[in-house]
């Protein structure tokens, strides 16, 4: 039995302005789109005008073209009138087992480096014990309020940002990483208010999003420094994505790595986190 049979389907005009408008996200005209979708340019003018109802295959087929994020194509799906295809569920869900066990088996091989798993608004979902130690030697991690996540860590003054070596250049660098990183390269509404709350804390610039942080001609990366006791300890990232992702959390979920940007920063890491907590 088709459970959408007794559902009214919205507007096809609705439809239409979503295509319209994740056609502007990619920059495709009609004609461009339908060359790539196999579809006429007629019928994709007629199903953003509403004029034409699209299939099911023909909504996927539109969505895959134009590298819509798996979460916005379930959207896409509901506003054409057909049920979500793509999961939902929370990134710890039962059917996500396994990739929990990868992710947890990667922040552990990490050590003793930090690593942490974040979501698509770079909320903290999962860290290993190095994260926990290293931030916990330049604040009490707990007096904070969750979820916690990374950017608001590291712009809020009474968190991170006092520790931040050339912080302005690195707070610049991030807000670049917030829509060079954004899932589908498209800032969606979550991350745009993420944006909001960055831009204002004190002394951070409205501009800041879309200049660029100074460049470090002798380094392959813009490493993080850290002020600890009169050294400055360089970090830079790797960040991993789940491959060929079928659930909309999974697709979202991205871990970042921590590593030493030279040598002096490992040497001075590795005895750091050799001691007990609180010595050094």
């Amino acid at each position: 039995m088709n459970t959408l049979s007794s559902k009214p389907k919205p507007p096809a005009s609705e439809f239409g302005g979503l295509l319209r408008y994740w056609r502007g996200v990619r920059g495709a005209s009609q004609l461009a789109l339908s060359l790539e979708a196999n579809l006429s340019q007629r019928q994709i003018s007629f199903i953003e005008s509403g004029r034409s109802v699209p299939s099911r295959h023909t909504v996927l087929n539109l969505a895959q073209t134009l590298d819509v994020p798996l979460r916005e194509r379930n959207a896409l799906l509901l506003a054409a009138g057909y049920a979500p295809l793509y999961s939902e569920a929370p990134w710890n869900a039962q059917e996500m087992q396994g990739v929990t066990r990868a992710l947890d088996r990667m922040v552990r091989q990490q050590e003793p480096f930090p690593a942490i798993v974040m979501d698509r608004h770079w909320n903290v979902l999962m860290t290993n014990d190095a994260a926990q130690r290293f931030f916990g030697r330049f604040i009490d991690m707990a007096a904070r309020q969750g979820p916690r996540n990374m950017l608001h860590l590291l712009f809020d003054p009474r968190g991170m940002r006092p520790f931040v070596a050339d912080w302005p250049d690195v707070a610049r660098s991030l807000l670049q990483r917030v829509h060079r990183e954004s899932v589908g390269h498209v800032i969606d509404g979550g991350t745009q208010q993420l944006l909001e709350a960055l831009l204002a804390y004190p002394e951070v610039p409205a501009d800041w999003k879309s200049r660029h942080a100074s460049p470090s001609p002798a380094m392959p990366v813009v490493p993080i420094g850290f002020a600890w006791k009169g050294d400055i300890l360089r970090y830079f990232s790797m960040v991993t994505t789940v491959g060929t992702p079928q659930t909309a959390a999974a697709q979202e979920l991205r871990i970042e790595c921590m590593f030493p940007a030279d040598e002096a920063t490992e040497a001075r890491h590795l005895a750091l986190f050799a001691s007990r907590p609180g010595a050094a």
